[in-house]
């Protein structure tokens, strides 16, 4: 087994006012060569985003696209509809992310969309994930569903995979995505496949992997592990990606 531990700290950083984001992967004006990726892993951004402003229309393509809110709320719209002015889903308003839920949107051909914290005076901080398709100019498509926090409490909770096993949002990359919820005496172990890589990111409090002390914004890569053991949180909430080499 190998592992590397990025800090927080070696994050990049952009202050735009409005947005402020944590790079873990390079991006936008943010440019490391030693960090193009991990995998299909391609962008992780941590974002902060101050009421009443948000993310214009622009367009993605060829892109896996997952949104999961740490908290606020983080309204959707594109252009398959999703998010559409007087649309419900379960007597929500469609397309409003909020704590708990996944939004997986798979941009293919291509999409277009915008996202915005609509709150008057609440900053939205969510995660921003980008995954590359194990296929290009797929149909576009959008998926979101809600995790509650029993559900990922002192375990591991598939979130995301390939074949949308266990109720998880379909994506259409060789990966699985997983998040869990760990404080005290609670721990989970995961088996990996041979060949297979990790990414460990902690979204907040700190949680010991394989050995490995981690604090908020911390992550682990790991190659050449059979089991991911995940003890000693606190506070902790995780994400957990397993990626083709």
């Amino acid at each position: 087994m190998t592992t590397q531990l990025i800090k927080s700290s070696d994050r990049g950083y952009a202050d735009h006012g409005w947005l402020k984001s944590f790079h873990s992967f390079s991006f936008a004006d943010y440019y490391d060569p030693a960090r193009m990726g991990f995998g299909a892993l391609r962008v992780i951004n941590e974002d902060r985003v101050a009421p009443g402003r948000g993310f214009g229309t622009h367009g993605h393509r060829d892109m896996e696209i997952i949104s999961y809110v740490l908290s606020g709320e983080l309204a959707h719209k594109d252009s398959m509809g999703n998010g559409e002015s007087g649309a419900a889903q379960n007597g929500k308003e469609a397309g409003v992310i909020r704590p708990g839920d996944v939004q997986r949107m798979s941009a293919g051909t291509g999409v277009m969309h915008s996202e915005f914290n609509h709150a008057k005076d609440e900053t939205t901080h969510f995660l921003q994930i980008w995954i590359m398709p194990d296929r290009r100019g797929i149909a576009p498509s959008y998926e979101q569903k809600h995790f509650d926090p029993a559900s990922k409490r002192g375990k591991l909770r598939l979130v995301a995979a390939n074949d949308g096993a266990d109720g998880a949002v379909t994506i259409h990359a060789d990966a699985k995505l997983y998040a869990g919820l760990f404080d005290g005496a609670e721990a989970a172990e995961l088996t990996l496949a041979p060949g297979r890589l990790a990414y460990i990111h902690l979204v907040r409090g700190s949680l010991n992997v394989n050995g490995q002390d981690l604090t908020a914004g911390d992550a682990l890569q790991v190659r050449e592990a059979s089991r991911l053991t995940l003890s000693a949180g606190k506070d902790a909430e995780v994400l957990v990606f397993d990626l083709a080499a």
